[in-house]
């Protein structure tokens, strides 16, 4: 009889705890076991809560129930212990049976233990016991069972956690429980009570809180989880409350390995599950063979690795931010970033945080992943038959195209990728046919998404673009080339159509004319934006595409390249649509003679509107070579090309006329198009328009009745045919008659008299009298031309005014007269000047003759010469007059009559000024000097006898004419003579006729002051002034000297005269103080009377005084007085005074030189202290020059530029340092008074110094703690850097002071290194000078910190350490940082060794360029050495050494390694690893071939690869390798030979058809041929397959032998025979095959299917190697399905293979029956 849970309980305590009898002495032990166990296994205090679901799921359930877990936190004390809170676990399995009693009070003795096999998922056997870092006292209440456990040691047995104690039934406890679960509602089979530990009670919280709502997403039992807290008071709550539940679809799909399903999950969170959440996920489980090399302990009874993918179909639920990424069974906490979720048995860490990824189980789980995707996936897309394309594409959004954080799993991610791109996964545009075409991605073409919108709206508009795939390449599905699928597409591999595509694709449909304007403008917006990037290198350019308007109205087509070449002609569009019709309809009238098309109306106007039209106008502008154009541009270029044509001639004028009739044209630009124009004259010719020179015909025109023939004939007018005065009718558009010569009149200048503008040559009609109407025509032709603003032709207008052709009167007698000979008078003046008296007659027009209409033309006859003016006629008789008196000379009386004429008009009261103008400048008066005119004469009196002293005035010669001459004083007044001396008015003619120079010396003061009277009141001076300028005439302190050498004595600035005796001062005693008002005359000669003006003659003698080092100690003394003077006047230094004091060497130092006063130093006790290291350039105060004082004139020299104060002339102190030859002997303080005056400099932020400075200051005169140095090469020491002074070229303070600190700055600006940082490598520089460790590893500590870098070959040494003393040093060339495998201890110094944890190792990598591993080329280097050595490598040194390549692998690294590598591994056994020459070692990619060699071959022959299989070197990547270096597969280098039949072999023909070469084997032959990847067209498919229906089939008993030969490098070769069953001739047609046992089994069946598909796929694609293998296995699949119809069916529709119309007529022919 079974014991009660009770009396079990008692059992357990007494025999295992020895309660009650003799202490067990391993209690302890194991109490210490466990209690260490729990605490180290788990990161976290709540781990129990994955151990307590992990129990559940693992736990037995009664059929028909639902398992489910629950968790409960109460604020309760449930098992009053006095816990501040109590969690409750209840759980509805069958309970604890005894055997889990005695498990959970044991420590690993897990009743799961070997289990896997059965579901069990828990496996640590002391999960349970993980409660106890939550609870002390945790109860369980299970199928009778009433028991707690105790964290404390027993006080029986000393033994705590494992040791069980009996509850007590207890009815407040019943009823605390039943109250928290829900007192209507019977208790689960099992509950654990935890009573928590105070300072656990918010960690479990938050745990609860965060219970991942997909936690039974791979739990086979609990479909129910859920998680509350109870609180009498509901506000107290604060964990999250959920209920998770799980439903399967157990509508599932199973194959041989595999099932999917549907789960769908839902999280109810709140209170009462208010607001829940749903998730279906696509499961898919798969079953793999465990492959020995990843078995583990663990796991030894599991022979199959169960993996299961889940596909979310909506948001993941989720709790928080975090998506876990890998389950075993339970959520781990890995994020891998990947859109789908894996489970499998993984082993965990201890923490169950997560797996275990170097374990080899997990890497073998790991590794079918890849292949479980590609399997799912392939299902979730291909399977979904009845799915329109449309709905595929999110089922691409589980491809994993993002990188995880984890690199095993983006190895899965790659493997994944490289998978995917070999199946047929993509669909193609097919929008012809409803069947799906899928297609691998590298098959398929992107195109781009504004060409996909263009296709489609083609598609809508009945455009025929249904079989994009039929250009060369297979088009991707539009469902899928979207944006949204980038990142998928790109992770596959599926790049954009070659752009040659888009032209095929245009080309073969009838996008231009087929679609709307609309759509058209797409298409080209879409060349447009892609055209400089794209298609202008592709054939687009020559398709046609570009839309026209032809020369008979049609709309056509042309090239861009067409365009671009103007093949056709000039591509162009309206610049102004209005205009677009107007120039089409124009162009069809011209008939496109001027090479010009237009793109259509429709077009025009939709670009109008058309969105990014600028885009589109620029590419057609730019690169189709569209001409934006107006009318005018149009109408411009037809001038040159309907020269030849009448027609078109007048057709163009009748164009231009409705043209600006619309506003189509502007008038200026009709005037510039009619003047290019060509015209057709009245011999219908067509001629070159000339403005201006076209004649309304003769007919009626008034040139005609002028002239009598055209006037211009010879200047190239023309005269207009008939053409234009005939009604026209163009393009709908009627001009009435006369109405275009009109618009010719007004744009072309057809021109008659009086618009006619005249020729530029004489008019023979005007040599003889005109009548009175052609005189008016010739008066309004030239009325006409001067309204008009025409310049009239010279030539023309001089023949009418000197022609004889106009009418006058003489004294009352006609005649004609040229026009500039005749006057136009009026009666005041007229008959006066007719009188006799006047000795002229003047020719008067006839006015009676022309009658009163002439006067209308006064302005006319005065532009062609008539005059009309009093003056006119008097200067007429004064010109007569003149010209009488240069015909002789003048007589006494014809001056007499002159005078007589003038008085004789002012006693008529008519004004004799014309009459004198005209007579005034001739020289017909005759003086003292000559004859002269009347202007520049004088009439001689008394009062002129004073001024004749000085000048020479030409008087009237009055014993020449007598006395009689002076009764004309007011007659000669009025002719310009001057009549009398007055002074104010006859010094100008003083002036004129002034004496030379050289008769005007030391003139007399009276003399001289005259003269500068003349000079005060004339108006022109300069004769005299220039004149007197140069005449020595004024008296001065040095002798009489022109005036430009004299100076007027001024008694405020007369002193700075006198500091040099080289300035002639005038003699005021000699002229008197009236010389003073004479101020600006004076100036006027040159005299200096300006303080400015005698500032700048002084400033030339100083300047030259200065030049010859003249300049004394009195000159300097007396300037510096007169200075002190002037500063105390109102007279400003002017600037050439001021620059001259400055820019001029003048004052002496104590150096012995002259300098600038800015150069120069007044000393004073401040400079002593420098001046031991500077000679500065200080002011000569001794006694020998300006002596002491020159410091009574300290404030003028500062104002002058003397530095006087110490601070400002530190700026000397650089230029003028000058060290001693032994700068040892530069005493402290001389240094600190340097860097002190540097100080000073510095506080100028832009101060800089000078390089003579900088060379200077370089010199060694530093003293530090290595010696005297250069400033450059100095450090000031800063105890901060953890350096010690005597690490390097560090100041000596102890002999300059701790005060050398406070010049940081300044020592820092002559080059000293003031940060220590910085001077890392001065520091270094000095390294190679110590040799003890400690100080070495001090540096470079110091140097690591500042990421210090090595940049010359001086500091590139490192310090190999022997000891703390001795060591060398060496290049970090042949260092290394790590040596990871102890392969390189011989070649390279390993610094690891020697400054682990003393120096940063990163340091020699940054610093030196030390190599953190050894390189490709080392280990080359090394493998060579092996090489030549004939060393047998360990395993552990093959694997390090192929580690690293595949670590490194690259196609150059690849290269470097085919040249490098001559012998590869091969594994000789318990002899170690062997290298061979790579041309004797093979790839064993044929497992046949290689049985055959292995056993005929004594020694090894294939490369090796570690076995088991590593994780970093997986065969495949390894061999892929291997073939690069040079290894060859023995599949291809085996030589094949078939071996001959033995002769008089029986061989029995049979029917081929026996042997399935039959119908269905040609259709399946046929359908892979016109498939995907070989694309054969259907003559050439035909041709393929007829070698199969040409055969003759011969069956033998024996065996088809073969055999394969391998060629060595040292020419041995190794042959090897093998049978097969089947052998095509294909030379002679004969197929021969073994006679096949039909009872053997399936292996036979299968060699036989292997044998024969190989040799039919070989027969049929001799010469496409590549697709052997594909046909010889869909045949062999075929075979060994028996052909049946409705499995070929379906295998050809999985691999997208098609038989089409052409091949099922062929079959029909090859097989009538």
């Amino acid at each position: 009889m079974a014991p009660t849970p009770k009396e079990h309980v008692d059992d357990i305590r007494k025999t295992k705890f020895s309660i009650g009898g003799e202490p067990n002495p391993l209690i302890e032990d194991l109490h210490q076991a466990v209690r260490n166990l729990s605490a180290e296994l788990y990161t976290k205090d709540v781990h129990f809560l994955m151990e307590i679901i992990q129990n559940a799921e693992d736990n037995r359930y009664f059929e028909g129930v639902d398992p489910s877990l629950e968790f409960v936190i109460t604020s309760q004390d449930i098992t009053a212990t006095g816990a501040p809170a109590t969690l409750l676990i209840f759980n509805n399995e069958k309970g604890f049976s005894s055997k889990n009693i005695d498990s959970i009070c044991s420590v690993g003795r897990s009743t799961k233990k070997g289990n896997r096999k059965r579901g069990y998922i828990g496996e640590k056997g002391i999960g349970f016991k993980s409660v106890f870092l939550i609870s002390a006292q945790p109860h369980i209440f299970s199928n009778g069972y009433q028991i707690r456990f105790n964290e404390a040691p027993c006080p029986h047995c000393g033994l705590g956690y494992i040791v069980p104690e009996w509850v007590e039934e207890s009815p407040t406890l019943d009823d605390n429980i039943r109250k928290v679960y829900g007192s209507s509602s019977a208790l689960p089979t099992t509950t654990i009570v935890l009573p928590l530990k105070p300072d656990k009670v918010k960690p479990v919280k938050q745990q609860l809180s965060s219970v991942h709502p997909e936690v039974l997403l791979f739990l086979s039992k609990i479909k129910c989880l859920s998680v509350r807290e109870d609180n009498k008071d509901p506000r107290l709550n604060t964990v999250s409350a959920i209920a998770i539940t799980s439903e399967t679809d157990f509508v599932t799909r199973k194959n041989i390995d595999a099932e999917s399903y549907t789960l769908r999950l839902s999280a109810a969170a709140g209170k009462g599950g208010k607001s829940g959440r749903e998730c279906s996920y696509y499961m898919w489980k798969q079953k793999f063979p465990v492959r020995q090399e990843n078995k583990v302990e663990r796991r030894m009874d599991v022979e199959e690795l169960v993996i299961t993918l889940a596909f979310p179909y909506e948001e993941r639920l989720h709790r928080g931010i975090t998506l876990p990424g890998v389950y075993a069974f339970l959520p781990t906490e890995m994020v891998t970033n990947l859109p789908f979720i894996i489970h499998g048995d993984f082993v965990l860490s201890s923490s169950r945080e997560t797996i275990l990824l170097d374990n080899k189980w997990n890497q073998g789980i790991l590794d079918c992943v890849p292949s479980a995707f590609v399997n799912a996936f392939i299902s979730i897309v291909k399977m979904t038959e009845n799915a329109p394309v449309s709905n595929l594409p999110w089922m691409f959004t589980f491809l994993p195209i993002n990188s995880s954080s984890y690199q095993n799993f983006n190895a899965i991610r790659e493997a994944i990728r490289l998978k995917l791109v070999d199946e047929e996964i993509l669909p193609s545009d097919e929008s012809c046919t409803e069947q799906k075409f899928f297609h691998r991605p590298c098959e398929l073409g992107r195109i781009m998404p504004a060409f996909w919108d263009i296709v489609e709206k083609a598609r809508k508009e009945g455009v025929g673009l249904h079989n994009l795939s039929s250009h060369g390449t297979y088009v991707l599905h539009s469902s899928f080339d979207i944006f949204e699928y980038d990142n998928i597409l790109n992770f596959l591999g599926v790049g954009p159509v070659n752009f040659e595509w888009y032209a095929k694709c245009i080309q073969s449909s009838n996008l231009a004319f087929g679609v709307s304007e609309a759509i058209y403008l797409e298409l080209l917006l879409f060349l447009a934006e892609n055209w400089k990037n794209i298609f202008h290198r592709t054939n687009i350019k020559n398709i046609p595409i570009i839309k026209y308007v032809d020369q008979c109205g049609y709309v056509s087509l042309c090239s861009i390249t067409e365009s671009a070449q103007q093949s056709h002609g000039a591509m162009c569009m309206s610049r102004q649509f209005r205009h677009a019709l107007w120039l089409i309809d124009w162009n069809r009238e011209f008939r496109g003679v001027a090479n010009r098309f237009f793109l259509p109306e429709s077009t025009q106007e939709a670009l109008r509107s058309c969105f990014k039209k600028e885009i589109i106008l620029e590419w057609l502008k730019n690169h189709v070579h569209v001409v934006a154009i107006s009318v005018y541009d149009y109408a411009a270029a037809l001038v040159d090309h309907i020269g030849g044509n009448t027609k078109l001639v007048v057709a163009y004028a009748h164009f231009l006329y409705h043209s600006i009739s619309k506003d189509f044209l502007t008038a200026a630009d009709v005037r510039y198009l009619c003047s290019i124009m060509p015209l057709v004259d009245n011999y219908s010719n067509v001629t070159a328009t000339t403005k201006g020179k076209i004649l309304v015909p003769a007919s009626g025109s008034k040139w005609a009745s002028l002239i009598g023939s055209n006037p211009l004939k010879a200047e190239g007018y023309i005269e207009l045919g008939e053409a234009y005065l005939h009604r026209g009718n163009f393009v709908g558009q009627i001009t009435p008659a006369k109405k275009l010569l009109e618009f010719l009149g007004s744009h072309v200048a057809v021109s008659d008299i009086p618009s006619l503008s005249p020729p530029n040559a004489a008019i023979p009609a005007v040599s003889s009298p005109l009548t009175k109407e052609n005189t008016f025509l010739l008066l309004d032709w030239i009325r006409n031309l001067k309204n008009r603003g025409t310049p009239i032709p010279e030539k023309f207008l001089t023949s009418i005014k000197v022609g004889n052709w106009l009418k006058v009167t003489i004294n009352g007698s006609s005649g004609y007269k040229p026009p500039a000979q005749s006057f136009y008078y009026s009666s005041s003046w007229g008959n006066i000047l007719q009188n006799g008296s006047v000795f002229v007659d003047i020719p008067l027009i006839d006015q009676n003759f022309y009658g009163d209409r002439i006067s209308n033309y006064r302005e006319e006859l005065k532009t062609i010469g008539v005059m009309f003016e009093y003056g006119e006629a008097c200067a007429f008789i004064g010109k007569h007059l003149m010209k009488l008196a240069s015909s002789s000379i003048s007589s006494k009386d014809r001056v007499l009559s002159i005078l007589g004429l003038i008085r004789y008009l002012r006693t008529k009261f008519l004004p004799p000024d014309e009459f004198i103008y005209s007579v005034k400048e001739g020289r017909w008066l005759k003086t003292s000097h000559g004859y002269r005119p009347p202007a520049g004469a004088a009439l001689f009196d008394e009062e002129w006898k004073t001024v004749i002293q000085i000048c020479d005035v030409p008087f009237i010669d009055q014993t020449f004419y007598g006395d009689e001459i002076l009764c004309f004083k007011e007659e000669l007044a009025l002719l310009g003579v001057v009549v009398g001396f007055t002074f104010s008015k006859s010094y100008q003619l003083v002036i004129e006729n002034l004496k030379p120079s050289s008769c005007l010396t030391s003139l007399k003061a009276d003399a001289f002051l005259l003269l500068l009277e003349c000079i005060r009141c004339a108006k022109s001076t300069e004769r005299l002034t220039q004149t007197l300028k140069n005449a020595k005439c004024l008296k001065t302190n040095l002798g009489y000297k022109p005036p430009s050498e004299c100076f007027l004595f001024d008694y405020e600035w007369g002193c700075l005269l006198q500091v040099f005796s080289c300035f002639p001062i005038l003699e005021n005693a000699y002229y008197g103080s009236i010389m003073s008002s004479y101020k600006n005359e004076l100036k006027r000669l040159g005299v200096v009377v300006d303080f400015e003006v005698a500032v700048k003659s002084f400033v030339g003698s100083f300047r030259q005084q200065a030049s010859l080092s003249s300049i004394t100690k009195d000159n300097v003394l007396s300037f510096l007085s007169c200075y002190k003077k002037l500063k105390r006047t109102s007279h400003k230094f002017p600037s050439d005074l001021k620059n001259c004091i400055h820019e001029v060497k003048w004052l002496r130092t104590r150096l012995g030189d002259f300098r600038f006063p800015r150069d120069c130093i007044l000393f004073g006790p401040k400079w002593k202290s420098i001046s031991s290291i500077a000679l500065l350039p200080f002011i000569d105060d001794s006694d020998n020059y300006y002596g002491k004082d020159i410091h009574q004139y300290r404030d003028e020299l500062k104002s002058i530029g003397v530095v006087v104060e110490f601070e400002r002339g530190v700026k000397f102190v650089p230029s003028y340092l000058c060290f001693p030859r032994n700068t040892h002997s530069i005493a402290p303080q001389s240094a600190l008074s340097l860097l002190k005056c540097l100080g000073i400099l510095l506080e100028d932020k832009n101060y800089t110094f000078s390089k003579a400075f900088v060379s200077k200051i370089s010199e060694k005169w530093l003293k530090t703690n290595v010696g005297y140095m250069n400033p450059g090469n100095s450090l000031l020491f800063d105890e901060r850097s953890d350096l010690k002074p005597t690490d390097g070229p560090f100041i000596d303070e102890a002999f300059y002071g701790s005060e050398i600190r406070m010049y940081r700055k300044e020592l820092d600006s002559i080059g000293v290194i003031v940060d220590v940082e910085k001077g890392s490598t001065l520091l270094a520089s000095y390294l190679d000078f110590h040799s003890d460790f400690a100080t070495i590893i001090r540096i470079y500590k110091f140097l690591a910190k500042v990421e210090w870098v090595s940049d010359s070959e001086t500091t590139r040494k490192i310090w190999i350490p022997d000891g703390n003393e001795n060591g060398r040093w060496v290049k970090p060339d042949v260092c290394v940082l790590y040596d990871k495998d102890g392969l390189f201890g011989s070649q390279y110094n390993v610094l690891e060794k020697h400054y682990k944890n003393k120096v940063p190792l990163l340091f020699f990598f940054g610093a030196f360029g030390v190599k953190s591993n050894p390189s490709l080329d080392d280990y080359c280097k090394l493998w060579k050495g092996w090489e030549t050595s004939g060393h047998k490598l360990s395993y552990d040194e093959c694997c390090a050494f192929w580690r690293f390549v595949m670590q490194h692998k690259s196609s150059k690294n690849d290269q470097i390694l085919a040249e490098s590598l001559v012998k590869v591994p091969v594994d000789s056994g318990s002899d170690g690893i062997m290298l061979v020459d790579k041309r004797d070692v093979f790839i064993a990619d044929d497992l046949q071939l290689k049985d055959l060699f292995v056993r005929s071959s004594s020694h090894p022959l294939f490369v090796w690869n570690p076995q088991p299989s590593l994780p970093f070197l997986p065969q495949t990547m390894l061999f892929e390798l291997y073939i690069k270096i040079g290894v060859r597969l023995i599949s291809e280098t085996v030589q094949k030979k078939e071996l001959s039949l033995t002769n008089g072999l029986e061989l029995k023909q049979v029917n081929f058809t026996n042997i399935t070469i039959g119908k269905d084997l040609v259709r399946l032959t046929l359908s892979f041929l016109a498939g995907s990847s070989i694309k054969m067209e259907a003559d050439k498919r035909h041709e393929a397959v007829q070698c199969l229906l040409n055969l003759t089939v011969l069956e033998t008993l024996e065996p088809v032998a073969v055999r394969y030969t391998l060629l060595f490098s040292s020419g041995e070769t190794q042959e090897v025979t093998a049978t097969r069953m089947v052998r095509w001739d294909k030379e002679n047609s004969k197929f021969f095959i073994q006679k096949r046992d039909k009872s053997a089994g399936q292996k036979n069946l299968l060699e036989y299917a292997t044998y024969f598909s190989e040799a039919i796929a070989e027969g049929v694609l001799w010469g496409k190697q590549d697709q052997i293998s594909s046909l010889s296995e869909l045949i062999k699949l075929a075979l060994i399905l028996k052909f049946n119809k409705e499995a070929i069916g379906f295998l050809m529709k999985s691999k997208n293979l098609q038989v089409f119309v052409e091949d099922e007529e062929f079959l029909s022919n090859a097989f009538p029956n």
